[in-house]
């Protein structure tokens, strides 16, 4: 039987989010695919993760991240992304880079939850978002408190950008690890699942994306877009691969490691040129 865009991208899954699978529908990307593009308008992207032991924003994310945007964007839709710093300095150096008109929303990372709603409700009105995609972004668990995946507290480095998803808008989650935005859905599954988290996410989505790393995720989801419009939206191969070495040499690091490396959780450049060639193979195949 031929592989699914789901199963493309939750393959070589060394985190067991796999565990998670039965609990989402089969086509989950498709169904993601399809709020999207019912869900047209102006697009807020969050991303950003941060890793403890490198005090640095990781690699997994954004290249995700951008992938969506470049497909929406081509598809009509204003996007936009926010983050917190560092990783908005990375981020809108790339766009700026690419001459992408894309705006960075600067999420500041402040505790007092009146200035955190403030903020929330300032950028709903001043965006008008009608679609909200989250990947690879932190969730606080049931106790408040942002937890990475070994469930130490990176609260203090964490901007609560998870509010913006509890605004009642149209929402996108993708995550490869259950602390992730969006994994709220699943949050008793994931407490039970022995390598997931102990102290899942509780902020939800409308529609959730799961896969091996996050940027995949981002890619199926470009994927399946591809796919309802008729047209390979997907990132291409090098440029990808640029993405993340452009990353890397601004201070970003792998997820797991925390190593200023080429890599994306321990995938290299060629493990994850060769999933999104997949995806792309998968596209143009049905494309024909």
């Amino acid at each position: 039987m031929a592989q699914t865009i789901e199963d493309i991208i939750l393959d070589h899954d060394r985190r067991g989010i796999n565990a998670l699978r039965p609990h989402v529908p089969a086509d989950f990307c498709t169904q993601a695919a399809r709020y999207a593009l019912v869900h047209s308008g102006p697009v807020i992207i969050a991303t950003g993760f941060y890793i403890m032991m490198s005090d640095a924003p990781e690699t997994d994310g954004p290249p995700g991240a951008f992938a969506i945007g470049n497909a929406l964007r081509e598809l009509g839709n204003t996007v936009m992304y926010t983050a917190d710093e560092p990783m908005a300095y990375m981020m809108a150096s790339w766009v700026r880079g690419r001459r992408d008109p894309s705006p960075i929303i600067r999420f500041p990372i402040i505790e007092d939850p009146n200035i955190n709603e403030h903020f929330v409700q300032e950028t709903i009105t001043e965006r008008d978002p009608a679609l909200l995609i989250s990947i690879e972004r932190c969730s606080r668990d049931a106790g408040g408190i942002y937890r990475n995946m070994r469930g130490r507290d990176i609260t203090p480095q964490t901007a609560r950008v998870d509010r913006l998803f509890e605004s009642g808008l149209p929402s996108i989650g993708i995550g490869d690890g259950g602390n992730e935005i969006g994994m709220g859905n699943l949050q008793e599954v994931v407490a039970t699942a022995d390598q997931l988290p102990d102290h899942p996410a509780v902020v939800g989505c409308d529609r959730l994306i799961i896969s091996s790393t996050s940027n995949w995720g981002g890619y199926g989801l470009v994927a399946a877009l591809s796919l309802e419009v008729g047209r390979n939206l997907l990132p291409d191969v090098d440029t990808d691969a640029e993405c993340i070495r452009f990353l890397v040499d601004a201070g970003a690091v792998s997820g797991v490691s925390g190593e200023h490396d080429y890599l994306v959780d321990e995938f290299t450049l060629e493990e994850n040129a060769a999933v999104l060639q997949k995806l792309h193979d998968h596209v143009n195949e049905r494309l024909l």
